[in-house]
């Protein structure tokens, strides 16, 4: 990645400065590496006044020695170093750096982008995982996407991944089930699917019919998931830590650390111990075993049954008072910093520039059901994918209904579309994967002939598709890092827009065969990286439109 070429020579450079005097002794933590606006440079970075803060120098001065020491390294890959205030280096790539990039693209095809820093660690995404108290609605299966294309980011970075979903099937919200199926005072779920459930289930017990109830419903949520076009690993219900012990078992293992006390005829955990706000109740006094208590027990479960060196748990917004007391419960265990959790705000959903309110309890709400039915699991996937968890997702209906290139998702789509147009064309057959670097092969995808031919890949549009192609193995190195999934979204709007501006400005297929086979090249190039971002997302990539 020249991303990470970039930082290792700013550190050289620094190293070198510190040796020759030029700089003093001094620590950075990390070297940022960016993609700045256009006309900046093809990346950027602010080291120089990072650096000018902590040795109280000139940032102009301190980027002016930097850009010297980087030089004198000769590489092949920067065409230009340009200093611009009040201290930012931007780099910009050789065209013939970036033409060398094709035929690299073309040889690792869907391995392009694989990154290897996940050592075959094992790592849990656990996501959804709503109550199985009604079907999926888009309020609470805003977490499939995001847990799934996660989990693929975390695969492509090398890590060994499972999917899990968290059955809550015990507790005082099935007893509330219950009540609701059985039409009592003590209801409070309403809808058609409750009035369904009234009609088949025979038990007169609250519980029982709760009970019932949930794994009806779960059977309904599995296949919702399914259209999703999700798969977990892992369906774990609640209720088997309870028949099993494992909650006994895990308060006994806290109590021999002496991390329980009793307190107004209650259990209580010391998490505030471990940095939580306040201590915790693990056991009512009524005996009933709080959501706390089974969690750690189930995060036991996972770092000592199944191995895992990582999880990462994706809640809704409304349970970030239950962070940090799990995460105690999990250091309390032996696991700290382990386990990750992410929360995701809200979703509104707006149809003609209108607010629609939702509410399970009251029976008003849009499952996920009908709205994949509405408008498929790719435009789903993609607008529940294109803003970051800790943002409010405004979920645009019409837009989303929309067959043009205001949609995004079509955007994207059809710019593959072109790209099988224009092979179509060529009437050349590019599904055949065998890739010759010196003698062309009739009827297979483009070769590349020799360096020479790539060379005619100087117009602008050509360069800058090729910048954003290079780009998805650092888009999903960040994601891997800082769970940004919103990320390649934006990447992938922003590949989808190189592309249709090549199409505009560069005729594929000329008089010019040594052109039309460079140009060639850099569709299939493209092609490959287009896919691989829509198989990251979940998302199809269509023929034709």
């Amino acid at each position: 990645m020249i991303r990470e070429k970039i930082i290792n020579l700013i550190k050289k450079s620094i190293r070198e400065l510190q040796k020759e005097k030029k700089l003093p002794e001094f620590k950075i933590t990390k070297v940022f590496v960016e993609y700045p606006r256009e006309n900046y440079g093809d990346y950027s970075t602010n080291i120089a006044m990072e650096i000018a803060k902590i040795i109280k120098r000139n940032p102009i001065a301190v980027a002016e020695n930097l850009k010297s020491q980087i030089s004198s390294f000769k590489t092949d890959f920067f065409d230009k170093i340009e200093i611009a205030k009040p201290g930012f280096i931007n780099f910009y790539l050789t065209n013939s750096f970036l033409q060398k990039q094709v035929p690299k693209i073309l040889k690792e095809k869907e391995n392009f982008g694989n990154l290897n820093f996940g050592k075959n660690k094992k790592v849990q995404v656990e996501f959804i995982s709503a109550n199985p108290t009604g079907p999926l609605t888009i309020g609470n299966a805003r977490g499939g996407p995001f847990g799934d294309v996660l989990a693929n980011i975390f695969k492509k970075t090398g890590f060994k991944v499972e999917r899990a979903y968290y059955i809550n099937d015990c507790g005082k919200q099935i007893e509330i089930l219950g009540h609701s199926v059985l039409k009592d005072k003590k209801a409070q779920y309403k809808g058609k699917y409750i009035d369904d459930l009234h009609k088949i289930i025979k038990e007169k017990k609250p519980y029982k019919a709760g009970e019932t109830a949930a794994k009806i419903i779960i059977k309904m949520i599995k296949k919702t998931i399914k259209k999703m076009g999700i798969d977990f690993d892992e369906w774990f219900s609640e209720s088997s830590l309870h028949k099993s012990s494992q909650i006994d078992k895990v308060i006994k293992f806290l109590n021999k650390k002496k991390l329980i006390y009793k307190k107004e005829g209650a259990l209580w955990f010391k998490s505030k111990k471990f940095g939580d706000k306040r201590d915790r109740v693990l056991i009512k006094k009524d005996g009933f075993k709080t959501y706390l208590a089974g969690d750690i027990a189930y995060h036991r479960y996972k770092f000592e049954k199944k191995k895992f060196d990582k999880v990462v748990n994706i809640w809704g917004a409304d349970h970030a008072d239950d962070v940090k007391s799990l995460q105690s419960g999990v250091e309390a265990l032996g696991h700290k910093n382990k386990l990750d959790i992410i929360l995701l705000q809200f979703v509104t959903l707006i149809e003609k520039k209108e607010k629609l309110k939702m509410s399970k309890r009251l029976g008003i709400y849009l499952t996920m059901d009908k709205l994949l039915k509405e408008i498929g699991a790719d435009i789903v996937r993609f607008f529940f994918l294109q803003k970051s968890a800790s943002s409010h997702l405004n979920f645009d209906l019409s837009l989303a209904k929309e067959q043009s290139e205001k949609n995004p998702v079509y955007y994207i789509q059809y710019a593959n579309a072109r790209i099988h147009s224009i092979f179509a064309k060529s009437k050349i057959n590019y599904q055949k994967p065998k890739i010759q670097i010196k003698k062309p092969t009739v009827h297979t995808q483009p070769t590349v002939h020799t360096q020479q031919k790539l060379k005619l890949l100087s117009h602008q549009s050509e360069l800058n598709l090729i910048k954003q192609l290079i780009r998805l193995p650092e888009i999903i190195e960040d994601i891997s890092k800082d769970y940004q999934v919103q990320r390649i979204c934006h990447y992938a709007m922003n590949l989808a827009t190189a592309f249709h501006r090549f199409y505009r400005d560069c005729k594929v297929l000329t008089k010019d065969k040594n052109l039309s086979k460079a140009r060639l090249s850099l569709v299939l190039a493209s092609k490959i990286v287009l896919k691989n971002t829509l198989d990251l997302m979940g998302i199809s990539a269509p023929q034709k439109m």
